[in-house]
Protein backbone atom coordinates (compact mmCIF):
# COMPACT_ATOMS: atom_id res chain seq x y z
CA UNK A 1 0.00 0.00 0.00
CA UNK A 2 1.12 3.60 -0.97
CA UNK A 3 1.01 6.78 1.30
CA UNK A 4 -1.45 8.26 0.73
CA UNK A 5 -1.92 12.22 1.25
CA UNK A 6 -3.68 14.49 3.74
CA UNK A 7 -5.28 15.83 0.39
CA UNK A 8 -6.72 13.02 -0.78
CA UNK A 9 -8.12 12.28 2.57
CA UNK A 10 -9.88 15.76 2.42
CA UNK A 11 -11.25 15.21 -0.82
CA UNK A 12 -12.49 11.56 0.27
CA UNK A 13 -14.00 13.29 3.03
CA UNK A 14 -15.62 16.02 1.75
CA UNK A 15 -17.33 13.39 -0.88
CA UNK A 16 -18.62 11.54 1.57
CA UNK A 17 -20.24 14.94 3.37
CA UNK A 18 -21.77 16.55 0.56
CA UNK A 19 -23.06 13.39 -1.05
CA UNK A 20 -21.18 13.89 -4.61
CA UNK A 21 -17.86 15.23 -6.60
CA UNK A 22 -19.38 18.27 -7.72
CA UNK A 23 -20.94 19.64 -4.26
CA UNK A 24 -17.41 18.13 -2.82
CA UNK A 25 -15.61 20.52 -5.38
CA UNK A 26 -17.47 23.41 -4.19
CA UNK A 27 -16.81 22.86 -0.89
CA UNK A 28 -12.90 22.35 -1.36
CA UNK A 29 -12.95 25.14 -3.70
CA UNK A 30 -11.54 22.70 -6.23
CA UNK A 31 -12.47 21.36 -9.72
CA UNK A 32 -14.31 18.92 -10.11
CA UNK A 33 -11.54 16.20 -11.82
CA UNK A 34 -9.60 17.53 -9.09
CA UNK A 35 -11.82 16.08 -6.35
CA UNK A 36 -12.42 13.08 -8.98
CA UNK A 37 -9.01 12.03 -9.21
CA UNK A 38 -7.46 12.31 -5.50
CA UNK A 39 -10.31 9.81 -4.54
CA UNK A 40 -9.97 7.41 -7.36
CA UNK A 41 -5.69 7.79 -6.37
CA UNK A 42 -7.07 6.61 -2.63
CA UNK A 43 -8.72 4.04 -4.00
CA UNK A 44 -5.82 2.60 -5.99
CA UNK A 45 -3.14 3.46 -2.82
CA UNK A 46 -5.90 1.68 -0.50
CA UNK A 47 -6.78 -1.04 -2.79
CA UNK A 48 -9.90 -0.82 -1.63
CA UNK A 49 -13.29 0.04 -3.30
CA UNK A 50 -13.98 2.90 -1.10
CA UNK A 51 -16.77 4.69 -3.37
CA UNK A 52 -19.73 2.57 -4.93
CA UNK A 53 -20.91 4.73 -7.97
CA UNK A 54 -23.29 2.51 -9.87
CA UNK A 55 -26.24 4.75 -8.38
CA UNK A 56 -27.50 8.29 -9.17
CA UNK A 57 -25.73 9.34 -6.48
CA UNK A 58 -22.26 7.83 -5.15
CA UNK A 59 -22.39 6.48 -1.83
CA UNK A 60 -19.97 5.06 0.40
CA UNK A 61 -19.04 1.33 0.47
CA UNK A 62 -19.10 -0.70 3.38
CA UNK A 63 -15.18 -0.44 3.55
CA UNK A 64 -15.63 2.93 2.38
CA UNK A 65 -17.59 4.08 5.73
CA UNK A 66 -15.03 2.15 8.15
CA UNK A 67 -12.09 3.44 6.43
CA UNK A 68 -14.17 7.18 6.42
CA UNK A 69 -14.62 7.08 9.98
CA UNK A 70 -10.83 6.64 11.11
CA UNK A 71 -10.22 9.41 8.71
CA UNK A 72 -12.52 11.49 10.29
CA UNK A 73 -10.19 11.00 13.73
CA UNK A 74 -6.79 11.92 11.64
CA UNK A 75 -8.43 15.14 9.80
CA UNK A 76 -10.19 16.46 13.06
CA UNK A 77 -5.84 16.46 14.73
CA UNK A 78 -4.61 17.80 11.38
CA UNK A 79 -6.99 20.62 11.78
CA UNK A 80 -6.51 21.48 15.92
CA UNK A 81 -2.27 20.98 14.74
CA UNK A 82 -3.05 23.74 12.05
CA UNK A 83 -4.89 25.75 14.71
CA UNK A 84 -2.00 25.76 16.92
CA UNK A 85 0.17 26.98 14.82
CA UNK A 86 -1.85 29.98 13.77
CA UNK A 87 -2.34 30.50 17.37
CA UNK A 88 1.30 30.20 17.84
CA UNK A 89 2.08 32.56 14.58
CA UNK A 90 -0.29 35.43 15.65
CA UNK A 91 1.29 36.95 18.83
CA UNK A 92 -0.99 39.05 20.88
CA UNK A 93 -3.84 40.49 18.68
CA UNK A 94 -4.17 44.01 18.61
CA UNK A 95 -7.95 44.33 18.58
CA UNK A 96 -11.03 41.47 19.63
CA UNK A 97 -14.37 42.18 18.75
CA UNK A 98 -16.77 40.76 21.39
CA UNK A 99 -21.19 41.10 21.09
CA UNK A 100 -23.32 40.83 23.83
CA UNK A 101 -26.76 39.62 22.93
CA UNK A 102 -30.21 40.99 24.38
CA UNK A 103 -30.38 37.95 26.66
CA UNK A 104 -27.24 39.23 28.28
CA UNK A 105 -26.99 39.95 32.00
CA UNK A 106 -25.59 43.57 30.79
CA UNK A 107 -23.72 44.98 34.26
CA UNK A 108 -22.35 41.79 34.83
CA UNK A 109 -20.77 40.93 31.70
CA UNK A 110 -19.59 44.72 31.29
CA UNK A 111 -17.97 44.49 34.42
CA UNK A 112 -16.46 41.51 33.70
CA UNK A 113 -15.04 42.70 30.47
CA UNK A 114 -13.76 45.70 31.97
CA UNK A 115 -11.94 43.96 34.87
CA UNK A 116 -10.33 41.66 32.34
CA UNK A 117 -9.38 44.21 28.92
CA UNK A 118 -7.95 46.73 32.20
CA UNK A 119 -4.45 44.55 32.23
CA UNK A 120 -4.83 44.25 28.00
CA UNK A 121 -3.48 47.67 26.30
CA UNK A 122 -2.56 46.62 23.45
CA UNK A 123 -5.16 45.03 22.82
CA UNK A 124 -8.56 47.11 21.56
CA UNK A 125 -12.15 46.05 22.42
CA UNK A 126 -15.00 46.60 20.16
CA UNK A 127 -18.22 45.86 21.91
CA UNK A 128 -21.16 45.39 19.41
CA UNK A 129 -24.99 44.92 20.59
CA UNK A 130 -26.76 42.81 18.97
CA UNK A 131 -30.52 41.24 18.80
CA UNK A 132 -32.56 37.69 17.94
CA UNK A 133 -30.13 36.05 15.21
CA UNK A 134 -27.40 39.04 14.89
CA UNK A 135 -25.03 37.56 17.14
CA UNK A 136 -24.65 34.82 15.46
CA UNK A 137 -24.83 35.83 11.85
CA UNK A 138 -21.76 38.15 13.50
CA UNK A 139 -19.89 34.98 14.55
CA UNK A 140 -20.07 32.88 11.27
CA UNK A 141 -19.66 36.34 9.20
CA UNK A 142 -16.18 36.70 10.72
CA UNK A 143 -17.11 40.07 12.17
CA UNK A 144 -16.93 38.71 15.71
CA UNK A 145 -14.52 36.43 17.93
CA UNK A 146 -16.82 35.98 20.29
CA UNK A 147 -20.23 36.56 21.43
CA UNK A 148 -22.61 36.05 24.51
CA UNK A 149 -26.32 35.25 23.70
CA UNK A 150 -28.17 32.06 23.22
CA UNK A 151 -27.58 28.64 21.68
CA UNK A 152 -28.74 25.67 21.01
CA UNK A 153 -27.12 22.68 22.88
CA UNK A 154 -25.57 20.26 20.18
CA UNK A 155 -24.47 23.25 17.93
CA UNK A 156 -21.34 21.12 17.06
CA UNK A 157 -20.13 24.67 14.78
CA UNK A 158 -19.68 26.19 18.42
CA UNK A 159 -17.59 26.22 20.98
CA UNK A 160 -19.28 27.45 24.61
CA UNK A 161 -19.15 28.23 28.05
CA UNK A 162 -22.87 27.83 30.10
CA UNK A 163 -23.38 30.71 31.63
CA UNK A 164 -27.02 29.96 32.69
CA UNK A 165 -30.64 29.73 31.66
CA UNK A 166 -32.63 32.82 31.05
CA UNK A 167 -36.04 32.36 31.89
CA UNK A 168 -38.66 34.29 29.74
CA UNK A 169 -41.95 35.45 31.05
CA UNK A 170 -45.05 37.01 29.69
CA UNK A 171 -45.79 40.10 31.50
CA UNK A 172 -48.39 43.08 31.57
CA UNK A 173 -48.87 46.35 33.43
CA UNK A 174 -51.71 46.53 35.92
CA UNK A 175 -54.68 47.20 34.30
CA UNK A 176 -53.40 46.26 30.32
CA UNK A 177 -55.88 43.23 30.17
CA UNK A 178 -59.54 43.54 29.41
CA UNK A 179 -59.79 40.28 31.71
CA UNK A 180 -58.76 38.68 34.96
CA UNK A 181 -55.23 37.06 35.24
CA UNK A 182 -55.30 33.40 35.67
CA UNK A 183 -53.45 30.63 34.99
CA UNK A 184 -55.54 29.73 31.87
CA UNK A 185 -54.94 32.60 29.88
CA UNK A 186 -54.65 31.58 26.40
CA UNK A 187 -53.05 33.12 22.85
CA UNK A 188 -56.24 33.93 21.27
CA UNK A 189 -57.20 36.41 23.95
CA UNK A 190 -53.93 38.44 23.60
CA UNK A 191 -54.71 38.51 19.59
CA UNK A 192 -56.27 41.77 19.80
CA UNK A 193 -53.88 43.26 22.35
CA UNK A 194 -51.02 44.96 21.08
CA UNK A 195 -47.65 42.66 21.29
CA UNK A 196 -43.95 44.18 21.78
CA UNK A 197 -41.38 42.27 20.07
CA UNK A 198 -37.61 42.17 19.73
CA UNK A 199 -35.82 43.61 16.38
CA UNK A 200 -33.82 41.26 14.67
CA UNK A 201 -30.59 42.71 14.01
CA UNK A 202 -29.46 40.28 11.72
CA UNK A 203 -28.64 41.76 8.36
CA UNK A 204 -29.55 38.67 5.28
CA UNK A 205 -29.98 35.63 8.09
CA UNK A 206 -33.67 33.80 7.98
CA UNK A 207 -36.12 35.97 10.41
CA UNK A 208 -36.98 34.15 13.62
CA UNK A 209 -39.70 34.94 15.58
CA UNK A 210 -40.00 33.85 19.23
CA UNK A 211 -43.39 33.77 21.26
CA UNK A 212 -45.37 36.19 18.32
CA UNK A 213 -48.93 35.31 18.16
CA UNK A 214 -50.23 35.18 14.50
CA UNK A 215 -52.89 37.98 13.62
CA UNK A 216 -51.98 40.07 16.53
CA UNK A 217 -50.76 43.85 16.20
CA UNK A 218 -47.26 44.46 16.87
CA UNK A 219 -44.85 47.23 18.00
CA UNK A 220 -41.13 46.24 17.76
CA UNK A 221 -38.07 47.89 19.67
CA UNK A 222 -34.33 47.37 19.31
CA UNK A 223 -33.69 46.21 22.96
CA UNK A 224 -35.09 44.57 25.85
CA UNK A 225 -34.79 48.29 28.10
CA UNK A 226 -36.74 50.05 26.13
CA UNK A 227 -39.28 46.98 25.09
CA UNK A 228 -39.63 46.95 29.39
CA UNK A 229 -40.73 50.58 29.55
CA UNK A 230 -43.24 50.38 26.82
CA UNK A 231 -44.77 47.38 28.95
CA UNK A 232 -44.26 49.11 32.12
CA UNK A 233 -46.29 51.86 30.31
CA UNK A 234 -49.51 49.99 29.22
CA UNK A 235 -48.48 50.18 25.55
CA UNK A 236 -48.20 46.50 24.83
CA UNK A 237 -47.45 43.15 26.55
CA UNK A 238 -44.61 40.75 26.06
CA UNK A 239 -41.72 38.00 26.94
CA UNK A 240 -39.46 39.65 29.18
CA UNK A 241 -35.88 38.14 30.34
CA UNK A 242 -36.99 37.53 34.37
CA UNK A 243 -33.79 38.84 35.56
CA UNK A 244 -34.71 42.08 34.31
CA UNK A 245 -37.88 42.55 35.59
CA UNK A 246 -37.54 40.78 39.07
CA UNK A 247 -38.33 43.99 40.84
CA UNK A 248 -41.08 45.00 39.19
CA UNK A 249 -42.68 41.71 39.44
CA UNK A 250 -41.97 41.72 43.18
CA UNK A 251 -43.63 45.33 43.96
CA UNK A 252 -46.66 44.31 40.99
CA UNK A 253 -45.58 47.17 38.82
CA UNK A 254 -45.55 44.26 36.05
CA UNK A 255 -47.93 41.05 36.22
CA UNK A 256 -46.91 37.71 35.27
CA UNK A 257 -49.91 36.11 32.97
CA UNK A 258 -46.95 32.92 32.80
CA UNK A 259 -50.01 29.52 32.85
CA UNK A 260 -50.66 26.29 31.25
CA UNK A 261 -50.88 27.89 27.22
CA UNK A 262 -48.25 30.74 28.02
CA UNK A 263 -45.70 28.89 29.83
CA UNK A 264 -42.41 31.17 28.56
CA UNK A 265 -39.63 29.57 28.33
CA UNK A 266 -36.11 28.83 29.26
CA UNK A 267 -33.02 30.19 27.14
CA UNK A 268 -29.47 28.31 27.39
CA UNK A 269 -27.30 31.52 27.57
CA UNK A 270 -23.56 30.98 26.54
CA UNK A 271 -20.22 32.43 25.86
CA UNK A 272 -19.82 30.88 22.13
CA UNK A 273 -16.90 31.27 19.82
CA UNK A 274 -16.27 29.25 16.41
CA UNK A 275 -14.68 25.74 16.45
CA UNK A 276 -12.97 25.92 13.23
CA UNK A 277 -11.11 29.25 14.31
CA UNK A 278 -7.57 29.87 15.73
CA UNK A 279 -8.02 31.85 18.72
CA UNK A 280 -4.43 34.32 19.46
CA UNK A 281 -3.23 34.79 22.99
CA UNK A 282 -5.63 37.54 24.33
CA UNK A 283 -9.08 35.79 22.93
CA UNK A 284 -7.71 32.65 24.90
CA UNK A 285 -6.90 34.42 28.11
CA UNK A 286 -10.75 35.98 27.60
CA UNK A 287 -12.03 32.57 27.19
CA UNK A 288 -10.56 30.85 30.34
CA UNK A 289 -11.96 34.31 32.17
CA UNK A 290 -15.28 33.89 31.10
CA UNK A 291 -14.90 30.43 32.51
CA UNK A 292 -13.43 31.17 35.63
CA UNK A 293 -16.59 33.95 36.13
CA UNK A 294 -19.07 32.74 34.77
CA UNK A 295 -20.67 31.73 38.26
CA UNK A 296 -21.23 35.10 38.49
CA UNK A 297 -23.26 35.61 35.46
CA UNK A 298 -25.11 32.35 36.33
CA UNK A 299 -25.86 33.68 40.27
CA UNK A 300 -27.62 36.92 38.03
CA UNK A 301 -29.67 34.74 36.64
CA UNK A 302 -30.76 31.84 39.13
CA UNK A 303 -33.76 33.84 40.78
CA UNK A 304 -36.66 31.56 40.77
CA UNK A 305 -40.05 33.14 38.94
CA UNK A 306 -43.50 32.18 39.58
CA UNK A 307 -46.81 31.09 37.38
CA UNK A 308 -49.48 34.28 36.80
CA UNK A 309 -49.65 36.16 39.43
CA UNK A 310 -52.74 38.18 40.83
CA UNK A 311 -52.21 41.99 40.91
CA UNK A 312 -50.64 42.74 44.71
CA UNK A 313 -51.91 46.11 46.34
CA UNK A 314 -49.34 48.66 46.85
CA UNK A 315 -48.70 49.77 50.56
CA UNK A 316 -50.04 52.69 51.72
Amino acid sequence: MSGFTLHDLQCFDAVIQAGGFQAAAARLHRSHPAVFAAVARLERQTGLPLLDRSGYRVAATAAGRSFHRRAQGLLAEMQALRSHAEQLAMGEESELHIVLGDLCPRPQALALLGRFFADCAHTRLHLHFESVSGPRERLFDDSADLIVHRAEAGDAQLETIALGEVRMVPVVAPGFLPFPIDRAIRPAQLRGLTQCVMRDSARHSPPVDYFTIDGAPQCTVADQSMKKDLIAHGLAWGHMPHFLVAAELADGRLLSIAGRHLPGRSERLVAARRRDRAHGPVATRLWDHLRAQAPQIRAALAAPVGEAAAPRKRAR
